[in-house]
């Protein structure tokens, strides 16, 4: 039924069992899964809006970020290799998690969102994580929240 299926992830527990089952699901469909973790871009510190010493540079900053998702979908390849699933990886910057998540389903041709209803930020809305609410409410593509 699903060829292509987008797996987001934050590394969070949550985040964890959802990359779980969305392996059972690519296996259990002859589907691959493209692993996606979102680094927020790089802020300044900011006091009464003027600029701080800088704690970190950009480039400090995004050479950590990156490490910090590289390990984190490195994680899901690797869970996805022991399930003999195919796995690619992505790692963006982006200031708007949920709008990443969509444009990354459609340039990739994904079927399918397959995400935790809550992440690293625990329960930020009522029933569902502010992120997975704002991709089930502006996504044309389906998306499937594991709880």
């Amino acid at each position: 039924m699903f060829r292509k299926i987008l797996v987001p992830t934050d590394g969070s527990e949550l985040s964890g069992n959802a990359v779980a089952a969305a392996i059972k699901l690519a296996e259990e469909n002859g589907a691959s899964l493209l692993a996606l973790t979102i680094q927020p871009i790089y802020r300044p510190p900011m006091v009464a809006e003027v600029p701080v010493a800088d704690f970190y540079t950009q480039e400090e900053y995004e050479k950590s970020a990156l490490e910090v998702g590289n390990r984190i979908v490195a994680e899901v390849a690797a869970r996805a290799k022991t399930a003999g699933v195919p796995c690619t990886t992505r790692v963006q910057f982006d200031a708007s998690t949920w709008e990443a998540i969509i444009r990354e389903a459609r340039e990739e041709g994904c079927d399918l969102i397959f995400m935790a209803s809550h992440g690293r930020r625990g329960m930020a809305g009522l029933l569902l994580g502010s992120e997975t609410q704002k991709v089930l409410t502006h996504c044309k593509i389906p998306v499937l929240v594991y709880r």
